[in-house]
């Protein structure tokens, strides 16, 4: 089954749920402030999307503007990197669609044609 990590309020989850739906893809939901995705998660799923741990950060979320993540980011290591993500899950990049075979971090609808149907 297919988790479909999202918050309620971010247009492009919004989006991003309304395409699954109209394609009849099934997914359950996990809400991201409220259940924050786990360091060990993090750590699996990076390493299942083959994409580097800051492209898990959500650069355009106020949490990551407030603590000057842009400038900080270049000096941190991975693992530093996942347990920073794994405090709050406003600082995640979303949504994500954790399937079987893939990590879909944002919501980028001719990557998801191409790895979902």
């Amino acid at each position: 089954m297919n988790t479909f990590i999202c918050y309620e309020r971010c247009t492009t989850c919004k989006k991003a749920q309304k395409w699954l739906d109209t394609k009849g893809v099934e997914y359950k939901v996990r809400p991201i402030k409220e259940k924050n995705p786990t360091a060990a998660e993090l750590t699996k799923w990076i390493k299942k999307s083959g994409k580097e741990a800051r492209k898990f950060f959500n650069t355009s979320g106020q949490l990551y503007r407030e603590m000057g993540l842009s400038a900080k980011l270049k000096d941190m290591s991975e693992q530093e990197m996942i347990d920073l993500l794994a405090t709050d899950g406003m600082l995640v990049k979303r949504p994500l669609l954790i399937t079987d075979s893939d990590i879909l971090v944002g919501f980028k609808e001719a990557e998801w044609e191409e790895t979902v149907l």
